[in-house]
């Protein structure tokens, strides 16, 4: 423990840039969690599931 905090929280912009790090990761990792739990809910119903029904492909022009 003591070489955590040595390490870290010793001074202000270590701990700070920690905290930062740590609250990017965090966010980028809840994103990536939440998209895929909203793409398994919503499977189907979404304009990239369905793109292929209505869209016209280029070789048609």
């Amino acid at each position: 423990m003591s070489a955590i905090y040595n390490a870290i929280f010793r001074n202000n912009y270590t701990m700070l840039g920690a905290v930062f790090a740590g609250a990017f990761a965090f966010n980028m990792g809840y994103d990536t969690v939440m998209n895929k739990v909203w793409d398994h809910h919503n499977r189907g119903r979404q304009w990239k599931d369905i793109r292929h029904k209505y869209a016209e492909s280029e070789d048609d022009e």
